[in-house]
C-alpha cells in the first residue's frame, strides 16, 4: 500500500527532478507532484510525494522534516485526506479573513484604526452613525447621470473655411488712439 507525504515550505524554483533527487536518498518515490496555480501558472510552495511502502514513507518524513532544500527547511508529514481536512470551501471574502497588522475590523479591542485611537483608517458604522443597511447605501449612489464638464476649447470641423475671414474691428483701449472729434479729459491737460 503505497503512502503520500505532503511537502510544504518548498522553494517556488524547485521542480519535480529537484524533489525526487531530494527524496531518492531514502528511496525512490513512485510520483511526485507539485500543484500550479490556476490563475498564475506558478508553483503553489508545496508538493506531495508518493512511495511504495509505507517504512520508506516514514523515513522520509524522520530524516527531511525540517531539513534544508534550496535555501528553506522543509515540512514533510503525512498528506491526509480531503475528508479528514474538513470541508473545501473558497477562500472567506477580504473583509473577513484576519489582517497581518492584528484582529479583523469590528473586533474587540480592535481592528477599526480610528476607533482605537490611532487615527488612521475608516471609522467604524457606528462612528458615522449609520447602520450601514440598505438605506445608508442608497444615500451613497448618485442622483442622476454625472453632468459633463467641458474643459477645453471645441474645434468644429464645419468652421475651418470661416478661420480665412479677417477679425472684426475691436476697441483696444490701451494702444488706440482718439479719434479727431473726441475731446480730450480735462484732466490730461
Amino acid at each position: 500500500m503505497s503512502v503520500r507525504l505532503f511537502v510544504g515550505n518548498l522553494p517556488y524554483q524547485a521542480t519535480e527532478d529537484d524533489v525526487r533527487k531530494h527524496f531518492s536518498t531514502v528511496g525512490e518515490p513512485m510520483r511526485v507532484a507539485i500543484p500550479m496555480d490556476r490563475e498564475t501558472g506558478r508553483p503553489r510552495g508545496f508538493a506531495f510525494v508518493e512511495f511504495a511502502e509505507p517504512a520508506q514513507a516514514q523515513e522520509a518524513i524522520r530524516q527531511l522534516n525540517g531539513q534544508p532544500f534550496m535555501g528553506r527547511s522543509l515540512a514533510v508529514n503525512e498528506a491526509r485526506a480531503r475528508e479528514d481536512r474538513g470541508p473545501s470551501s473558497p477562500r472567506p471574502p477580504m473583509g473577513s479573513r484576519p489582517s497581518p497588522g492584528g484582529p479583523p475590523r469590528g473586533a474587540p479591542g480592535g481592528g477599526d484604526g480610528a476607533a482605537a485611537g490611532r487615527g488612521f483608517g475608516t471609522p467604524s458604522r457606528r462612528a458615522r452613525g449609520g447602520a450601514g443597511g440598505k438605506r445608508e447605501r442608497e444615500e451613497r449612489r448618485p442622483s442622476g447621470p454625472i453632468p459633463v464638464k467641458f474643459t477645453g476649447r471645441v474645434y468644429d470641423v464645419d468652421g475651418v473655411d470661416e478661420a480665412d475671414e479677417p477679425l472684426t474691428d475691436f476697441d483696444d483701449f490701451a494702444t488706440s488712439l482718439p479719434n479727431e472729434g473726441d475731446e480730450p479729459d480735462e484732466e490730461q491737460e
